[in-house]
């Protein structure tokens, strides 16, 4: 795997694809610069070899072309202040006056292009506009695994227009394949993963690769009320997918086959309603009374699922446990995650991906005592389903 290491940028002008999708307010301010972060590493080490640097991305979803709301403009302040170099911006990513831009930078300059996803062309992968882009630079960094599952122009298509000594990995790019490959190709055993939210049906492919891989499956959140209804119990007004119990059943007959210990949460914290203040209590998650739903594990479930974890040494997690944004049922999202620390600070390897699964552990301010927190949340689970990405393909191949 080449990686920004493998390479001196003195006289390169780097074409980057980086993640700076990042959630703005309503002055245009960022409110979250963890993307933007999480490149500056790649940025400086570009940079600090004598290279310039030209980076794309994409910000929001615009449907109709350009739209002030979208515009990558409004970051560029942040960049300057991160990256402590002043970042030109072409207002455009393949205009005549953006070419002009890149081509005229000098050694330790930074430009930002204009929302790459202004054009449709981007996300349709088409081969013309990624050939464009490519003019920018003489070397291609694919550093944004948040869309390497997408074959859009910017992150998979570009790449055909290197050869493979001028295009590599950045550092998030490489940081997440290692550690992705080290939980699916390397762990060392037992291997638990924990898989949560509010759907089976979202979640059925991982689980069917996880069945290989994994010694302990854990099931939290909503997703674990099909399966104890699969298998006869009473949910009450729970969440349920009722065309996916044949699914959940499956699934539980398979891991058996497998000798995987496919656990499911044993009692629930449920309340009458949707709702931080609710009425609630603790019962048994196959005896939940009509009108009450599941809304987080009960103590019996947190128990086992806490000695599970402990005893792991390779750990995943994706998905919570229960509705973890309201503190009357956050217990068991906190539990989980703090078992996942303690066997990480006891020498255990712990991925953790997926949005929900990063925001709880960044709500508990636990990011520093995992292994790993993965930037991608759609992108770590196509890998694991599929065993690489098109953004991946692209340069390692």
């Amino acid at each position: 795997m080449k990686t920004v290491d493998n390479f001196n940028f003195s006289g390169k002008r780097v074409v980057m694809r980086v993640d700076f999708n990042v959630p703005l307010n309503e002055q245009f301010a960022v409110t979250d610069d963890t993307r933007i972060r999480a490149a500056l590493p790649t940025i400086k080490k570009i940079l600090a070899d004598g290279g310039s640097l030209v980076l794309m991305s994409h910000l929001g979803r615009p449907k109709e072309g350009p739209t002030n709301k979208y515009s990558l403009q409004h970051i560029v302040a942040d960049l300057t202040k991160t990256i402590g170099v002043e970042v030109k911006f072409a207002n455009d990513c393949i205009s005549e006056e953006a070419f002009k831009m890149s081509s005229s930078l000098l050694a330790g300059q930074v430009l930002l292009l204009e929302n790459l996803r202004f054009y449709k062309e981007e996300e349709k992968g088409d081969v013309a506009f990624a050939e464009k882009l490519s003019k920018h630079g003489n070397f291609y960094v694919n550093d944004a695994f948040g869309t390497a599952h997408r074959a859009h122009a910017s992150t998979t298509i570009i790449a055909q227009f290197f050869d493979s000594n001028s295009k590599c990995f950045g550092y998030v790019m490489a940081g997440e394949v290692a550690s992705i490959n080290k939980v699916l190709t390397q762990s060392e055993k037992p291997f638990t993963a924990i898989i949560g939210g509010a759907k089976v049906s979202d979640k059925i492919m991982i689980i069917e690769q996880l069945l290989n891989k994994a010694n302990n499956i854990i099931i939290g959140g909503g997703m674990a009320f099909t399966f104890v209804k699969a298998v006869g119990g009473q949910i009450g007004k729970s969440l349920c997918e009722d065309d996916r119990l044949e699914v959940a059943k499956d699934l539980l007959i398979k891991a058996k086959a497998k000798g995987v210990n496919l656990y499911i949460p044993t009692d629930a914290i449920v309340a009458d309603n949707f709702a931080n203040d609710a009425n609630k209590k603790e019962c048994k998650i196959d005896a939940i009374p009509n009108g009450w739903m599941g809304l987080d594990i009960g103590a019996e479930t947190i128990q086992k699922y806490s000695e599970v974890i402990a005893a792991s040494k390779t750990i995943l997690w994706n998905g919570p446990m229960g509705v973890f944004e309201m503190s009357s049922f956050e217990a068991g999202t906190k539990a989980v995650a703090d078992s996942i620390v303690t066997a990480t600070s006891k020498g255990a390897f712990s991925l953790i991906g997926g949005g929900d699964s990063v925001a709880a552990i960044n709500k508990y301010n636990l990011a520093s005592k995992v292994s790993y927190v993965s930037t991608g949340g759609g992108a770590l689970l196509e890998y694991i389903e599929q065993g690489t990405l098109p953004g991946v393909k692209a340069i390692a191949e």
